[in-house]
């Protein structure tokens, strides 16, 4: 059975979330603060964390950044805004979903999430997909791709640039597309530009390519 940790400042919606998921779930923990959980989900070593995104002293990014075990987070809050789900994908959380979700549709994001997929509820997804796979928050990224003084390397952007150094580091599709919150089709359309551009013939010939230009 899957344990999971509540985090929400709101106690009458902890016990709503504890009562629904109880019978499916070990229900191993729950917090009403940044602090608590934090020290919560030490304890408890849950599979799954449920973390509300708008708390007092920095809400559910605090709790990403503060946990010491390694857990998976699954954002559960009652805003859809496209900055939010963004920030808490980028600090760690592997899906977001509004309160509005059913119980079974949240047993099954739990589920999603604990076997290593990516979730979001249906109205989330296509933005937040959009969003990464466009490149428009890679600027948020804290490590950069290099860039070298190459015509060939400057016409690739910056999502290209991030597949082309998971490629030459040997992540298989699957595994860039989960390291990227994008589809392995989105990454394979990636990969197909990238060998155009750079005139390669297959993926080994791209990653001495991208190890000579100290791409990787």
């Amino acid at each position: 059975m899957v344990k999971v940790f509540l985090v929400d400042d709101h106690s009458v919606f902890r016990a709503g979330a504890r009562a629904e998921l109880t019978e499916k779930v070990d229900v191993v923990g729950e917090a009403g603060s940044v602090a608590e959980a934090i020290e919560g989900i030490d304890a408890s070593r849950p599979d799954v964390v449920l973390l509300d995104v708008h708390m007092p002293n920095g809400g559910g990014l605090a709790v990403l950044k503060g946990v010491s075990v390694e857990t998976t987070f699954l954002a559960l809050s009652v805003s859809d805004a496209a900055e939010d789900v963004i920030s808490v994908i980028r600090g760690g959380a592997r899906g977001y979903v509004t309160k509005s979700i059913s119980g079974e549709e949240l047993l099954e994001a739990i589920e999603r999430v604990n076997s290593g997929d990516a979730y979001f509820s249906p109205r989330l997804a296509g933005f937040v997909l959009d969003a990464f796979a466009g490149g428009e928050v890679v600027e948020d990224s804290e490590e950069e791709p290099k860039r070298v003084d190459d015509p060939v390397v400057d016409a690739l952007t910056r999502r290209e640039l991030e597949v082309l150094r998971l490629l030459a580091r040997g992540y298989t599709y699957r595994e860039i597309g989960k390291e990227l919150f994008i589809s392995v089709k989105t990454v394979e359309t990636h990969a197909s530009n990238i060998l155009r551009k750079t005139q390669q013939s297959n993926r080994h010939a791209l990653t001495r390519w991208a190890h000579s230009r100290d791409l990787d």
